[in-house]
């Protein structure tokens, strides 16, 4: 159910805003809930309740500035949020959180590649990153690139493609562990039209799954080992060499005749 809250979000005016909510939730509580540690952030988007089948004992959202809500009147802090930040700059430690979902944050910031770069930068070894984008090579990208959405719009059209993430995942030192595509449907406003063409969503994972409107990516964060080489105090004795044995030779016996 969509509260009076979410209806005031410019995301959330036309249903396949809310479809793609919902598409997001699922993956979320897919993902989430067999991630341990102790500290989980969402960052962007407070809609999405990424963290809510997440069982570390701290689990923050923060929000960015596209997450407000400039049109009303009173300009607040969403519902459920503990910090405001930037994503480029985040107020987190080296190597501190554990899990830090994304969803669709490097779309709305001005460098994505140097928020990313901060993102690997708090995540500890082996920590998780979860992150959502829209697929600008879909079915919603045409139709937004067609019809000019403007900001702060859902706009596909000028998403950041699933291969150019995947490859900053990697120049990061992140191994993707899996990646899912959704909302195959037409982005549609009204929400009759739109449960018409919900049978794409069957038909398109089997037949275009890279097709989807929107992609989930989790990475996680890979870091090399390393052995102390400790120097050589003592120098080690060489070791024995085996002698050769002595061939033994007899006196030529004397036979009598």
């Amino acid at each position: 159910m969509i509260d009076a809250k979410q209806e005031g979000h410019p995301w959330m005016a036309k249903a396949f805003g809310r479809y793609l909510l919902d598409w997001e939730q699922q993956r979320c509580d897919e993902a989430v809930a067999d991630i341990f540690g102790y500290h989980s952030v969402q960052l962007g988007w407070p809609l999405l309740q990424a963290l809510r089948h997440n069982r570390m004992p701290n689990r923050w959202v923060a929000a960015q500035n596209t997450d407000w809500n400039l049109e009303l009147g009173a300009c607040q802090v969403p519902d459920g949020v503990q910090l405001l930040c930037a994503p480029e700059a985040l107020p987190f430690a080296e190597s501190s959180v554990d899990l830090l979902v994304l969803p669709h944050t490097l779309e709305h910031c001005q460098d994505p590649h140097a928020a990313l770069r901060e993102a690997v930068r708090v995540l500890v070894p082996e920590g998780r990153l979860l992150l959502f984008g829209l697929n600008p090579y879909s079915l919603w990208g045409l139709q937004h690139g067609l019809e000019r959405v403007p900001e702060p719009g859902l706009n596909a059209w000028r998403g950041l493609p699933y291969w150019r993430v995947r490859d900053w995942l990697q120049v990061l030192a992140m191994d993707v562990m899996a990646a899912d595509f959704g909302c195959h449907a037409p982005a549609l406003e009204a929400p009759a039209w739109l449960q018409r063409w919900r049978w794409m969503d069957r038909l398109g994972n089997k037949a275009w799954p890279v097709l989807g409107g929107a992609y989930c990516v989790l990475a996680v964060k890979k870091v090399h080992g390393m052995r102390l080489l400790e120097p050589a105090w003592r120098k080690r004795a060489p070791a024995a060499q085996a002698r050769p044995a002595a061939a033994c030779q007899q006196a030529p016996q004397r036979k009598e005749i």
